[in-house]
């Protein structure tokens, strides 16, 4: 690695700092994907963090000076985020998705999915967002997707499953941060196994999709995330194969299924082709996510049952 100098001597506002860590970053090459996609704004979320400023601040903040300790207490930031390459989200503990603060740590990813978009269209026209009761977040992680969901549908429980017994933790942290106990719940389970008799209007996943290839060429950031949450086999689909055999069953007869599949969207076409899958394109960026109801999921069952096995 280049070397860096962490001298800061001559800087003294908020700007200076947010101006200084981004060109640091630059310098050491950083790979920035973890709810920023440049140097300056990663550095930004460090120095207001450290600072303990809100994301949207009057202009004239950016000017205020740090006091010694407050230097001190940035520049140990931006040194851990170049020699750990850690994400800016777990060196702070939180991150942001769809307008909520998420606790978030190495036993989870980073909240990034572009299903965001879709809480804030209150999932239209897939549903009707008043009449929904019940909503599961398949491999929920912090539970970010499940518990913003829940902002779109006012009369809903969610159930956020996932196998990682660390990552459940997290989520249930989040669940007691907004006080959302009646009605969100953290559940162990591998997939559908722990779910037998439920029943859902809307099944909403994020699934690990990372394929073989692109798992040996991750950036380091991304080697920070838990393996557990990104491998998913030499094309990326083990865990969406047995999603797609096994949803029907916990659709109710109107649901609708949700998932992401990023960069595997390929994969997912040349293998399933028949299937009539509906690709979202989105306004601020991200791609691979699909619609299927269970009625289409139905006709299928038996070929979709026999490409799990």
């Amino acid at each position: 690695m280049t070397n860096i100098n962490y001298q800061y001597e001559g800087l003294e506002s908020v700007t200076d700092f947010v101006r200084w860590g981004g060109s640091l970053f630059k310098q050491a090459d950083l790979y920035f994907g973890h709810g920023t996609d440049n140097a300056f704004d990663e550095a930004k979320v460090l120095v207001f963090w450290a600072l303990g400023l809100p994301e949207n601040v009057p202009e004239n903040y950016w000017q205020a000076r740090l006091t010694n300790q407050e230097k001190h207490s940035v520049t140990e930031l931006f040194q851990r985020r170049i020699e750990t390459r850690k994400p800016a989200a777990y060196l702070t503990g939180e991150a942001w998705f769809a307008g909520l603060k998420f606790i978030v740590n190495e036993s989870t990813l980073v909240p990034r999915s572009p299903i965001a978009e879709l809480i804030q269209q209150r999932y239209a026209p897939w549903v009707e967002a008043d009449q929904v009761t019940h909503v599961l977040d398949m491999c929920t992680g912090s539970g970010c997707i499940g518990i913003a969901s829940l902002q779109a549908f006012p009369n809903a429980e969610v159930d956020l499953a996932d196998i990682s017994t660390q990552a459940l933790s997290v989520a249930q942290q989040n669940i007691d941060h907004y006080g959302l106990n009646d009605f969100a719940h953290a559940i162990e389970t591998d997939l559908f196994t722990g779910l037998q008799g439920k029943k859902y209007d809307l099944i909403v996943s994020n699934p690990p999709y990372v394929d073989e290839i692109e798992m040996n060429a991750l950036p380091e950031e991304f080697k920070q995330e838990p393996e557990l949450g990104l491998a998913a086999g030499k094309d990326g689909l083990d865990l969406v194969r047995r999603i797609l055999a096994e949803a029907s069953q916990y659709l109710k007869d109107d649901g609708v299924l949700i998932v992401e599949v990023g960069v595997s969207q390929y994969f997912m076409e040349q293998e399933y082709p028949e299937l009539p899958l509906y690709w979202f394109e989105f306004e601020h960026g991200g791609e691979g996510v699909f619609a299927i109801q269970k009625p289409e999921l139905d006709v299928f069952q038996e070929e979709l049952t026999r490409r799990a096995q």
